[in-house]
């Protein structure tokens, strides 16, 4: 796997561990204080790294390549998965898969962004930037889900909606701008998880939510960090800055009361295990759907109003 680049100090370490491991046996030396002292200091240095991550590193974790995508946590968490496809007006978008399955015991509607690992997953997914049909199916599916009373869980893992011409063509604002409202009123639960990236419209666009939860190391904003430095400091250089400026990491929204609560990742990040994430992810949304369900409809209704009427709000000291 290859590693980020502030992880560099942790291979480097990993290097010198093998190579001592490696003297000990072909030369039959016993090394195991020394192996002992740099095994200790591995330990140390990757608690100092992982412990105290900057936002911008936070967002290189969101996008590693061998992150879990969406259909990993199903692999993983779910069972049951039946995929549904269309949106009975243009055709299907792999980029937001959607179907019937169980999440530990609970028959749920489950949809999201699902991104590729190469060239060729990329392209079939866009690049996890879904097209206006992607929208319309996971609404579809979202009343389908109303009808026949099972929650929903909502995975949001993308850059930011499709950009080209022919979703402009297809009216790719007023497909998210509808699913906003029609999120709003659904009479059954809805949880969302923001994955890895939570890019702009294309993300909010199936995250009006009773509940929205993130991974721990991803992150959820309205501009790119890159864009955002490419608007303020005119290169995209200073990235880094704009990513803390920003409050775009799920520790800072939570204390900002725009999640509701952090999943925890293995040390590291979700690709170091992925089998820890989808557990922790499973365990976390069965507890915010037993929650939600002991709500009467009209309580759950006016709860998610006033979620998301008091955003943006802020006092100073």
């Amino acid at each position: 796997m290859k590693p980020l680049e502030f992880e560099q100090p942790i291979v480097e370490l990993e290097e010198k561990i093998a190579e001592l491991k490696s003297n000990s046996t072909t030369q039959k030396i016993d090394m195991a204080s020394e192996i002992g002292a740099m095994e200790q200091k591995l330990k140390d240095t990757k608690e100092e790294i992982y412990n105290n991550l900057t936002p911008w590193q936070r967002v290189q974790i969101a996008r590693h390549t061998n992150r879990p995508f969406m259909l990993d946590y199903l692999t993983h968490g779910f069972d049951n998965f039946a995929e549904l496809h269309g949106d009975r007006h243009i055709g299907d978008d792999l980029s937001m898969p959607g179907g019937f399955a169980t999440l530990n015991g609970q028959k749920v509607l489950v949809i999201g962004h699902q991104k590729g690992r190469d060239t060729k997953e990329n392209l079939l997914r866009n690049f996890g930037s879904a097209h206006p049909e992607g929208y319309r199916k996971a609404l579809r599916l979202m009343k389908l889900a109303e009808k026949f009373k099972l929650p929903i869980i909502s995975m949001i893992d993308t850059p930011g909606a499709f950009p080209g011409i022919g979703a402009e063509e297809r009216n790719i604002a007023e497909a998210i701008g509808y699913n906003l409202r029609e999120m709003m009123l659904l009479k059954t639960p809805i949880i969302a998880v923001v994955l890895g990236e939570g890019g702009s419209g294309g993300a909010l666009g199936i995250g009006v939510a009773d509940k929205v939860l993130m991974m721990e190391n991803a992150y959820y904003s309205v501009i790119s960090p890159e864009g955002c430095a490419a608007i303020l400091w005119k290169h995209r250089k200073h990235a880094p800055e704009a990513a803390e400026a920003m409050k775009i990491a799920a520790p800072d929204l939570g204390e900002l009361g725009l999640i509701d609560e952090v999943i925890k990742e293995p040390k590291g990040g979700a690709h170091y295990n992925h089998k820890e994430a989808a557990e922790n992810f499973s365990t976390a949304v069965s507890q915010q759907i037993k929650q939600l369900q002991a709500l009467s409809i009209e309580e759950m209704l006016e709860a998610r109003y006033q979620k998301f009427r008091v955003y943006g709000q802020w006092q100073g000291e």
